[in-house]
């Protein structure tokens, strides 16, 4: 049975800008921390695999010397960035169940085609676990959302570029990389699922537009959702696909085969 894999932060929904930045900012507010990331330093940070990931790399000799709280001890410091990520997962999910960010175009039309086909659907993300279920649950619903797999946080202990959620994803479901299309929206989410020997299709998002997406089977502007007026835009299709107007099975099958055959 094959499956399709979707990356969560930017995929399902624009949430890095609008969901995850403003959560890590009020729970370093309410602990103290004196640090307050722009837009701009954000984007910086999302090269980062993994919100602690993210959060630890503050806690350096320059944040000592401004902060006297900081914790210097490595085991205080891992006890406070996990009260700091626990609060911030908190803070995030309560924007996603308030309905403020909505989900992108044609995941929720692509979901249940592939659903319907038979697939097997998968969510892939170094988000904390909690995060990942809020989004998908509003993105396809609480009903389909039921029926995907999950992977994400901590559950390997590699994140992002490297491709070791896929790989697990993929050992999990039982499925070969060949029979299976990841989409993503950003280099290092391109370069794991390409590690992992998994085609891949890359909706850019509001911080990764301007990214390197070599090794793409296609990359788009997002799924693409006609009905709702909001058709998607190719912006690099290597392997001649010419998908048009939104993305649908016959696109990702597509994309599988053509990955399948360059491979051979």
């Amino acid at each position: 049975m094959p499956a399709l894999i979707f990356d969560c932060d930017g995929v399902l929904a624009d949430t890095e800008r609008y969901g995850h930045l403003p959560a890590f900012n009020r729970a370093f507010r309410e602990a103290g921390v004196p640090v307050q990331w722009s837009e701009q330093e954000y984007g910086r940070k999302v090269l980062i695999g993994g919100g602690k990931e993210r959060m630890r790399s503050e806690f350096t000799a320059q944040l000592a010397a401004r902060w006297p709280g900081c914790p210097t001890d490595p085991a205080a410091q891992d006890e406070l960035i996990a009260e700091l990520h626990r609060r911030k997962t908190a803070l995030y999910t309560e924007r996603i169940a308030a309905g403020d960010i909505a989900p992108r175009p044609g995941i929720a039309r692509i979901s249940a085609e592939a659903d319907a086909a038979g697939w097997q659907l998968a969510v892939a993300s170094t988000s904390a676990e909690p995060s990942v279920r809020a989004v998908l649950r509003r993105a396809v619903g609480d009903e389909l959302a039921g029926r995907f797999a999950v992977f994400a946080g901590d559950i390997v202990p590699h994140k992002k570029p490297a491709p070791d959620i896929y790989r697990h994803a993929l050992d999990t479901l039982g499925v070969a990389a060949a029979d299976a299309v990841v989409v993503e929206d950003s280099g290092i989410g391109l370069d794991a699922a390409r590690g992992a020997g998994l085609a891949t299709i890359v909706t850019v998002s509001s911080y990764t537009a301007d990214e390197d997406f070599t090794g793409a089977a296609l990359v788009l502007s997002d799924l693409g959702d006609i009905d709702a007026g909001a058709p998607m835009r190719v912006l690099a299709d290597p392997a001649s696909l010419a998908p048009s107007g939104q993305i649908d099975l016959t696109d990702i099958e597509a994309v599988r085969r053509a990955a399948h055959v360059e491979e051979k």
